[in-house]
């Protein structure tokens, strides 16, 4: 049998992947476990996890591949901060510290770490990514469309998958990104760079595009075939600063919002007009990569292709047939593709096309039997109920339709950015003001951020403008009903769809059959078990120590039930502040 582990680390969202003959074992981000959300540092505990998930040691292991060329990313550095002399000169003494310690270092580092004495080899960065998405994907054959904000040097590809092998055919360079674009509006609007981008895309709708002309007029030039160019003067990210300067505030008009400062309107029209201006750019790069690779199918991926509202623009805009998007498109998923890239360009192994299916794709992550739950649950002295899984449906839905919030913690968690039913909050979209309870209240964030909605498969089309399933929350569609299910319906009118089919979950599609039948409204409010700066709960003690520091009412850890009203006075281990770095 042939394992390889893949690994993406030192930038941010590390993770481990491990393949086993080609079918993903396992799969897990860093933080996790480390509980550090976006953790950068080398990916040892979810190694760890992904050769006990296969009940393996490291001697097993015949190939570990590195998502990216470190060599070449730090001549793109060097050769970036050369042009920026003297600017850029702090950044460099600073940087070069990491670089010479750790990053130059990665064979060594994971021979260390890992005691390992087998082949390590490299991919591009963008190779993986597109390895990713494609070899996830149930094409045959297909374009593939990479974009993020910046690898070792490239931006954007576009490129073709076949059978067993990916071939990048264009690449647009550092540092004209339309990626970093969006995050330089990220960081106007308050938001922190790699992370709070989705934030924008959720504050657009808000606002109204007035700054769009002027956007694509002075900052950004976009020709026909999809070529970006920024106007570098407004930026100093390529200088190691601040990703925007004081020439791209007076532009605007604006100083850059506080983080914790009041959204007025200007910002919600400055989300509005960069969401607009991302959005045509994907449909004129989509009809390019249609051009040049004649594909009916395309495959995306890279940072950018988690905006959902530009992806439901797309799939909108039929440009292509079939559209695939890598559930875990960011860094995280890297370390699947460069896994990847091991498996089939290196080794020249058969394709072996995955099931689009949330059990393959998703639920690669930790789990725990009742037994171990219930050490310890018995070891912080809970008040609990064991509850077999008609009964437990009955009481869970019974308390969603009375308006109670539930953590729900099944099976294994999930891999990538997205909960979607493993290790999520629960709740009824039947009620108003539930979107502003469970964003101050329990996530403990800003008020403006949406809700996914999760549907029976079947019902889709009754409540979505949807023609076909979207199992992993990537696109965005237009209600039918958002009078009925306010809470999950966005300014817009859209939202982004998690459509789920009974052996994908089951018992999560038996939970919202159960509160149809005693609502009429086949959905669930889905969002991920977290509070605002935390990663996603991972283990039993994360469910229990974010249950019990914030309004969540009931918690569900696999077939125990625990409610909060019967628990009073509990282990002062369980109580801890949120001292979550902000997101």
């Amino acid at each position: 049998m042939s394992y390889i582990i893949g690994i993406s680390a030192f930038y941010h969202d590390s993770s481990a992947s491990l393949l086993k003959d080609g079918e993903i074992i396992a799969a897990s981000q860093e933080e996790r476990f480390t509980r550090k959300k976006h953790d950068a540092s080398f990916p040892k505990k979810a190694i760890d996890f992904c050769l006990e998930q296969a009940n393996i040691s490291i001697e097993d292991v015949s190939l570990i591949v590195f998502f990216e060329k470190p060599f070449v990313k730090f001549e793109r550095i060097i050769d970036s901060l050369k042009n920026t002399v003297p600017y850029g000169f702090l950044f460099f003494k600073k940087a070069i510290q990491s670089w010479i310690k750790i990053k130059l270092w990665i064979p060594s580092i994971i021979k260390k770490e890992l005691n390992y004495s087998g082949k390590i080899i490299f991919s591009e960065h963008h190779e993986a990514h597109a390895a990713g998405t494609f070899f996830t994907s149930p094409y045959k054959e297909s374009a593939i469309v990479t974009i993020d904000g910046v690898g070792e040097k490239v931006c954007i590809t576009i490129g073709y998958g076949k059978d067993n092998f990916v071939k990048i055919i264009k690449e647009q360079f550092y540092p004209h990104s339309i990626g970093l674009l969006y995050s330089a509006f990220t960081q106007y609007c308050g938001f922190k760079i790699n992370s709070g981008e989705y934030k924008l895309m959720g504050l657009a709708p808000y606002g109204k595009p007035i700054y769009k002309d002027k956007i694509i007029n002075n900052l950004v030039t976009i020709s026909e075939k999809a070529e970006v160019t920024l106007n570098m003067k407004y930026f100093s990210f390529d200088k190691g600063k601040t990703t925007i300067n004081k020439l791209f505030c007076d532009f605007f008009g604006e100083p850059v919002r506080e983080s914790e400062g009041e959204m007025t309107s200007f910002y919600c029209d400055i989300a509005s007009s960069i969401q607009s201006v991302i959005e045509d750019f994907m449909l004129k790069l989509l009809i390019y990569a249609k051009e040049i690779t004649s594909s009916n199918n395309v495959c995306l991926s890279g940072g950018v292709a988690l905006n959902c509202k530009s992806n439901g623009e797309m799939l909108a805009g039929k440009v292509f047939e079939n559209i695939w998007v890598q559930p875990a498109s960011g860094d995280s998923g890297a370390s699947l593709g460069a896994a990847f890239v091991g498996h089939y360009n290196y080794l020249k192994n058969k394709r072996k096309i995955l099931e689009n299916n949330l059990n393959k794709q998703i639920y690669l992550g930790i789990g725990f039997s009742n037994l171990e739950i219930e050490k310890v649950l018995k070891k912080f002295k809970i008040t609990y109920y064991k509850k077999e899984n008609d009964d437990l449906l009955e009481i869970i839905s019974e308390e969603l339709k009375n308006k109670k919030i539930i953590g729900c913690f099944q099976g294994r968690s999930e891999f990538g950015p997205r909960a979607l039913g493993n290790r999520s909050i629960l709740g009824s979209p039947l009620f108003e003001d539930m979107k502003k309870h469970i964003n101050i209240k329990i996530k403990m964030r800003e008020g403006f951020r949406p809700f996914t909605p999760v549907v029976i498969e079947e019902k889709m089309k009754e409540w979505f403008l949807i023609d076909k399933p979207s199992k992993y929350m990537l696109f965005t569609f237009k209600g039918k009903n958002k009078y009925k299910i306010p809470s999950c319906i966005h300014e817009d009118n859209t939202a982004r769809v998690q459509s789920l089919h009974k052996e994908e979950n089951q018992f999560l599609h038996s939970l919202i059959s159960r509160f149809e039948s005693k609502t009429g409204c086949p959905i669930l409010i889905n969002t991920s078990f977290n509070v605002r700066g935390e990663p996603i709960v991972n283990t039993p003690i994360d469910a229990l120590q974010c249950f019990f520091n914030t309004g969540i009412d009931v918690l569900m850890l696999e077939n125990f039930i625990i409610f909060k009203e019967e628990n009073k006075t509990i282990s002062d281990k369980l109580i801890k502040d949120i001292d979550f770095e902000l997101d």
